[in-house]
C-alpha cells in the first residue's frame, strides 16, 4: 500500500486496519503461548519419563549389587588385631562364597552372633601340633608361615596334637598371641556351613588396595 492509498482511507478505515493488525497480533500470541505450553508439557512428560526411568535403573541396579553382594561377594569390615599385619583394624575386605577352602586361606565364619577372619591352619582328618614357642606343624611337617611376624601358642587349651573334625577346618590368626581361635575349645574348628566366604580382596584403605595372601 502507497503513502497516497493511505492518505485516501478514511479515519474509520485506518481504525479497522489497525484493529485487524491488532487482532492478528493477538492471534500469534495465542498461537505462541500455546506453542510454548504445548513444548513445556513435552518437555514436562519426557523429563519425568526420563527420571522415572532414571530412578528405576537405579533400583534395579542397587537391588542387584546387594544381591550379588549378599549372595556372592559379602563385603566385610575388619575389627580388631587378631590378623595383623595381613589386615589390620578398620580394612574393608571382599569375600566370595561358594569356593572349596584350603589351607592358607583367609575365611570369615560365623561364631556367636558375629563374623570372625581367621587363616585356615588345617582341613578334616589332619592332624594339628604347636610347640611352647607357637611352631605350628601339621601332620608332622612345620608349616611355612610368612605372614606371621611373632610365634606363640597363645589361648591353648586343646590336647595337643589334635585332629581335625569331619566337615570343620582348623583356623588361627596372624597375629598368634592376641587371637581367639581353634586352639581354643570355646571356638573350637570351624564347620563348614558357618563360613561366610574366603577373602579375596582389600578395597579399604587405598593405599592397601589390592589381593589378599
Amino acid at each position: 500500500m502507497t503513502e497516497k492509498n493511505v492518505q485516501e482511507l478514511s479515519r474509520e478505515e485506518l481504525l479497522g486496519l489497525l484493529a485487524d493488525q491488532e487482532t492478528e497480533i493477538q492471534n500469534l500470541k495465542t498461537e505462541l503461548t500455546a506453542a510454548q505450553e504445548e513444548k513445556r508439557k513435552r518437555y514436562k512428560k519426557k523429563y519425568w519419563s526420563t527420571l522415572r526411568s532414571t530412578i528405576a535403573t537405579l533400583v534395579v541396579v542397587a537391588a542387584v549389587a546387594v544381591l550379588v553382594a549378599v549372595l556372592l561377594l559379602p563385603v566385610l569390615r575388619i575389627y580388631g588385631t587378631s590378623m595383623t599385619d595381613t589386615l589390620n583394624n578398620g580394612d574393608i575386605v571382599v569375600s566370595v562364597k561358594g569356593t572349596e577352602v584350603q589351607t592358607g586361606d583367609i575365611i570369615a565364619f560365623y561364631y556367636n552372633n558375629k563374623i570372625l577372619v581367621k587363616r585356615v591352619i588345617a582341613s578334616a582328618g589332619d592332624w594339628v601340633d604347636i610347640d611352647e614357642d607357637g611352631t605350628v606343624s601339621v601332620n608332622g611337617e612345620v608349616l611355612d608361615e610368612p605372614y606371621v611376624t611373632e610365634k606363640a601358642l597363645g589361648e591353648c587349651d586343646i590336647d595337643l596334637p589334635y585332629q581335625v573334625p569331619e566337615g570343620r577346618v582348623f583356623v588361627m590368626g596372624d597375629h598368634r598371641e592376641v587371637s581367639l581361635d581353634s586352639r581354643s575349645s570355646s571356638v573350637g574348628c570351624v564347620a563348614e556351613e558357618e563360613i561366610v566366604g574366603k577373602l579375596i580382596f582389600r578395597v579399604w584403605p587405598l593405599g592397601a588396595f589390592g589381593w589378599i595372601s
